[in-house]
């Protein structure tokens, strides 16, 4: 909406001296409203900080950072719990790292290979795949896992097609040697994971 549809709004909607009348018309067709139309050009500084500008740390500062970093290791790992407990500030929250694959662990072959073997041994959930089955008996190991899982009869089908596949997860030892069991009876073969 142009400024004169806008005047002639206001004129005709509330009634209006004459002088402000006349304002309102001049500053619609007055050419200096219309001379400063070019952009304003800002000058970006050549190092950005978001923070702005910081004054240098003070001497007790500068003392207090030379002090912590001579101390040894073990102290140094201290200094953050003992800052939360002197500002009465809770300790942070562990973060559960579950469903998440942060590759693989550990410094040497030997560390890793004793880890995995911790794991096994301290492992009490067990996942059942699917590893191959005979042809002849698909229809077979299809009615099975409609058995132990709650599919219908097209998504057991295709979970059996793409073979070798995880069929149940979280289960116990027991279980999980039941479910091969009945598969191996059907003519497939599974493994416990």
């Amino acid at each position: 909406m142009s400024l004169s549809t806008i005047a002639r709004r206001l004129c005709y909607s509330r009634p209006m001296s004459v002088s402000r009348l006349s304002v309102v018309w001049t500053h619609a067709y007055s050419t200096e409203a219309s001379k400063d139309t070019g952009a304003r050009k800002y000058k970006y500084p050549e190092v950005y900080d978001p923070y702005g500008p910081m004054p240098p740390p003070s001497e007790k500062v500068v003392d207090l950072a030379d002090r912590i970093a001579a101390l040894p290791p073990e102290e140094i790992k201290q200094i953050a719990l003992a800052l939360l407990l002197r500002l009465n500030q809770p300790p942070p929250q562990a973060i559960s790292g579950q469903g998440f694959s942060f590759g693989p662990q550990g410094g040497g072959a030997g560390a890793g290979t004793a880890k995995a073997e911790e794991k096994k041994a301290e492992k009490t959930v067990f996942d059942v795949k699917l590893e191959k089955f005979d042809a002849a008996a698909k229809i077979k190991i299809i009615k099975e896992i409609r058995t132990f899982t709650d599919l219908g009869l097209k998504e057991a089908k295709e979970l059996v097609e793409k073979a070798p596949v995880v069929l149940k997860q979280s289960l116990t030892k027991e279980e999980a040697e039941a479910i091969i069991a009945k598969i191996k009876v059907a003519g497939g073969v599974a493994v416990m994971e």
